[in-house]
């Protein structure tokens, strides 16, 4: 059998996309392939609007052959990726289930490959189910009573349940491919599988979330909510988990503690696993009016069908201090994310539809392990710090310390929001105040440079009464807990550090696939 890509096939806005495929078609013809061999199918399609007047869907067609057909692959034609999920099972004895820790996504891929392979894997988190967490974050949006065990970041599903779904990644690893698969399966859209930036939406990923997990339960595994991990006892055959329910004994410990879990690395420190600190960002939420952005990036075509609430993705690494968006939310909300009481962090938040008024996005400051001593308790004491200013900032009781654009450019407080609403817990719990105070100088005086020149590539980006929310702290772990070529620990071989909180992931596709590499060395050394 042979599958091939074909790239770089471009269409109007009006065009069909059968066109694509008969463009592909062509393609193959001009290298002397006999394309009546090959069944075609739309892989990838993106935006190109770097020209306003003219953008264009830039497509990637997949053709697949059940021959062998040697061809020449060019600029244009590509191998199709090998999905690389072949495994023999190994003959080693567990001594008991394996345990994950987490249910973001990086724990349930872990638990779902296993359990489909026979491991009855069993599966813990601190935090609730996902109607239970919604419930939750509801009551803390209304009244400020704050479940540190239940929240935004604890729970099933992780801390991206409630973000924007967003499934692009950095990594290329043809898994990639078969996490989005998966996720089909689960009940996210289709659409996933072709666009070059797909997402879910916060309101069809939590039923994708429950899915997961009820899947895990049929195959045999068990769930369990309100399980926090408190201490560990390593023993020569299996791992003693102390948790909130009770002892839990583990043949292999997956630890996909997600990247806000403190006191769970403070706990693991303890025991002398190896911990290092690494460098992570921190910076702000900015929120825009949603046409506004759409206009700045596609002019008169704003608003067309085919291209939905308009994307950014921006940066700047000149003077050796990298500033950067991340986690861009169109038509979204700022969702309150912290989850230790008297600090006040940040994420966004949008549904599948992205048609709120406003778009936010984090713009975020390099932050070097020897801005803060090098040191892996320091490292999460620096995000801490900065969590609770934002909460004196805010005045307490969970407000978030809100800034107009032009404000801190300018290092005073003059204005409050008219044009633009904050969206932060509906708007109702915010304070003006000046974020230059709670931010260190080194992060305030980059975010002001990157604001002027993001304002260079996206007309009306750095607009005076753009809303600036702080702080957003949580964008990725700020330590590392190490593993080996086999991924587990070097002070122990039953324990699999994973995911994001691990520091081996950023964002739902690469935690997913580490979850399935960790799965997968499991299933090669262990028997079911």
């Amino acid at each position: 059998m042979t599958k091939l890509l074909v790239n770089n096939i471009k269409l109007s806005l009006n065009d069909d996309e059968v066109i694509a495929i008969s463009k592909a078609k062509k393609v193959l013809k001009k290298e002397h392939i006999n394309e009546k061999d090959f069944s075609f199918s739309i892989y990838k399609k993106s935006i190109d609007a770097r020209d306003k007047n003219n953008i264009l869907l830039v497509y990637t067609v997949l053709a697949e052959s059940e021959y062998e057909i040697n061809t020449p692959y060019s600029s244009n034609i590509k191998p199709f990726p090998d999905l690389g999920m072949s495994f023999k099972r190994g003959d080693a004895a567990l001594a008991d289930r394996p345990v994950v820790v987490g249910m973001g996504p990086a724990g349930m891929f872990c638990a779902l490959l296993l359990a489909e392979n026979g491991y009855n894997p069993i599966i813990i988190d601190r935090g609730d189910n996902v109607e239970d967490r919604i419930q939750v974050l509801s009551r803390f949006i209304q009244t400020g009573v704050l479940d540190t065990d239940s929240n935004v970041q604890f729970g099933a599903g992780g801390a991206g349940t409630f973000s924007d779904g967003k499934l692009t990644t950095r990594i290329n690893d043809p898994k990639c491919f078969y996490v989005l698969r998966r996720l089909v399966e689960f009940g996210a859209p289709e659409d996933i599988l072709t666009k070059a930036k797909p997402h879910i939406g916060t309101d069809i990923l939590v039923n994708v979330v429950n899915n997961i997990l009820h899947e895990i339960e049929v195959l045999g595994g068990r769930v369990i909510y309100r399980c926090k991990l408190t201490d560990i006892h390593e023993h020569s055959d299996h791992i003693e988990l102390i948790t909130s329910q009770g002892s839990i004994n583990a043949g292999s410990l997956i630890l996909a503690i997600g990247h806000s879990a403190r006191d769970t690395y403070r706990m693991l420190l303890s025991h002398g696993l190896i911990i290092e600190p690494k460098p992570f960002s921190v910076g702000v939420r900015i929120e825009h009016l949603r046409d506004d952005i759409d206009k700045a990036l596609y002019g008169r075509f704003a608003g067309h069908e085919k291209l939905g609430a308009g994307e950014y993705n921006l940066s700047d690494t000149k003077g050796g201090r990298g500033v950067y968006t991340f986690c861009m939310c169109p038509g979204g909300e700022v969702v309150p994310a912290t989850s230790y009481e008297y600090g006040v962090c940040v994420n966004g938040m949008s549904k599948f539809a992205r048609d709120g008024k406003n778009s936010n996005c984090a713009v975020n400051v390099s932050v070097y392990t020897n801005d803060y001593g090098n040191d892996p308790i320091r490292a999460i004491e620096f995000q801490e710090s900065l969590e609770r200013k934002a909460y004196t900032a805010g005045g307490g009781d969970y407000f978030a310390p809100i800034q107009l654009m032009g404000d801190f450019l300018e290092d005073k407080v003059t204005s409050s929001p008219s044009r633009i609403i904050p969206t932060y817990a509906d708007g109702n719990r915010t304070t003006v105040t000046n974020l230059n105070n709670i931010l260190p100088n080194f992060v305030s005086d980059r975010l002001k440079e990157g604001f002027k020149l993001f304002d260079k590539r996206i007309h009306g980006f750095a607009v005076s009464d753009a809303i600036l929310t702080g702080t957003e702290t949580r964008t990725s772990s700020p330590i590392r807990i190490m593993r080996t070529d086999n991924l587990t620990a070097p002070s122990n071989p039953l324990i699999y550090p994973c995911g994001e909180g691990a520091g081996y992931a950023g964002g739902i596709m690469s935690s997913a696939v580490d979850g399935i590499k960790v799965a997968l060395e499991i299933i090669k050394k262990y028997k079911p």
